[in-house]
């Protein structure tokens, strides 16, 4: 799972004096090489890009213990086990195992060691885990990894054992975990993550392979379509950004959230169409220099076309915005993300965080934006916006938040 594309160069962590202690910072880059692992498990990636982390957790006798037991557990499974849906539970986190980990890092953590380091110069600005930026660094150093566990143990739940997602008619497993050929293809997965992985890849690296393993063989890798956009559909314009005088737009930019077509041979749906329409024109009166049009590939199951994608195509080709003018928002899924990836594209951008954006699209839509607050509480935990008027029926204002940054652990296709 490592042979994917290199976003960023794997960085050493080297950890310099100039380094932001805290708080998010819009300069700070992930570390990886796999985008889906990075936006879902960040800090089980720097375990395995940190050389002094990943030797500090290795010299332990009771993490080394554990790794050895994951794969003992996973290759007594392949000999016993006789249905598809016993393979994949071996490899899950239990709640030992969860515990035992989190006193681990907790003895572990030194002020200064590597853990220390991990936390102060990536963890905390990163933003990854910003429900725990109040916590000390050792415990959100503890959080990070139960947020990390968790969110692998629903990765393999649902594309592996075929438990139900969030929503299921858009996101749920590409199998019939029933059918007998679904043992072979589990088995098959199994054997993928015992020839890949060994004891010193550390305690978590067969549950993580094994994650990573099963959204692929699902088609499920969304988290990285479309990635570095910084280098690739958006470069335009967040080239352009560092030109822009701000003090002549009301607004940093437009949002227009997606609206998905029902049926696969649909590029952009009629409503996706009209959103844009009313976005041009309030980009051409003078608005914001930008528009971020929003949406994944969502609707229907398994679609090809991506919504942003799509818009950004219709309002180059055919409302004739400038290129460096459109920002494709790639992963959202829901109405709720369309607001939080839209916030972090801001952030990381270097957009000013503090003006305006200005949603536009249609009157539902906006109706359902401002009562949405305790779906985005329900479903991430915190509200990525605050809201400011309502202009029009199809116009709304609204503030990103620094919170929008939090991974979310149970949506792997848009964390």
């Amino acid at each position: 799972m490592k042979k994917l594309i290199l976003f960023v160069s794997i960085v050493v962590l080297s950890f310099n004096a100039k380094a932001q202690f805290y708080g998010a910072s819009a300069s700070y880059k992930l570390v990886g090489n796999h985008w889906v692992e990075s936006k879902n498990y960040y800090l089980l990636t720097l375990l395995q890009n940190d050389k002094q982390a990943k030797a500090l957790l290795n010299a332990d006798t009771e993490l080394t213990a554990l790794s050895k037991a994951k794969l003992a557990a996973l290759q007594n499974a392949m000999k016993t086990c006789t249905d598809g849906l016993c393979l994949p539970s071996a490899l899950k986190f239990s709640d030992e195992d969860i515990d035992l980990v989190s006193r681990r890092l907790a003895a572990l953590y030194k002020t200064g060691n590597a853990l220390d380091k991990l936390v102060k110069l990536h963890l905390i600005p990163s933003g990854c885990y910003n429900l725990y930026k109040d916590e000390s660094p050792e415990k959100l150093l503890v959080k990070a990894w139960q947020q990390d566990a968790s969110a692998v143990n629903f990765t393999i739940g649902v594309y592996a054992e075929g438990k139900k997602p969030n929503y299921p008619q858009i996101d749920s497993i590409s199998f019939d975990v029933h059918k007998k050929a679904y043992y072979t293809l589990m088995y098959d997965a199994a054997t993928e993550v015992n020839d890949a992985v060994k004891p010193a890849d550390g305690f978590f690296a067969a549950p993580l392979h094994a994650a990573l393993t099963y959204l692929e063989i699902n088609e499920r890798n969304n988290a990285g379509f479309y990635e570095p956009m910084a280098d690739g559909a958006n470069k335009p314009a967040v080239l352009k950004i560092k030109t822009v005088k701000w003090a002549n737009y009301p607004y940093s930019h437009i949002l227009v959230p997606g609206a998905g077509p029902d049926n696969l041979s649909t590029p952009l749906s009629g409503e996706g169409m009209l959103r844009c329409r009313s976005a041009a024109r309030a980009y051409f009166a003078g608005k914001a220099p930008f528009v971020v049009v929003s949406g994944g590939n969502a609707h229907p199951f398994k679609t090809p076309n991506n919504e942003a994608v799509e818009m950004r195509k219709f309002m180059i080709n055919t409302l004739h915005l400038p290129t460096n003018a459109v920002i494709i928002e790639p992963h959202a899924r829901h109405t709720t993300t369309n607001l939080r990836n839209d916030a972090r594209l801001v952030f990381r951008y270097g957009m000013p965080f503090e003006k305006p954006g200005l949603i536009v699209t249609d009157k539902y839509q906006n109706d359902f934006i401002e009562k949405m607050d305790k779906r985005c509480m329900q479903e991430l935990k915190y509200v990525p916006y605050k809201l400011g008027k309502r202009l029009s029926e199809t116009s709304l204002e609204f503030y990103p938040l620094i919170s929008s940054l939090q991974i979310d652990a149970d949506e792997p296709m848009d964390p």
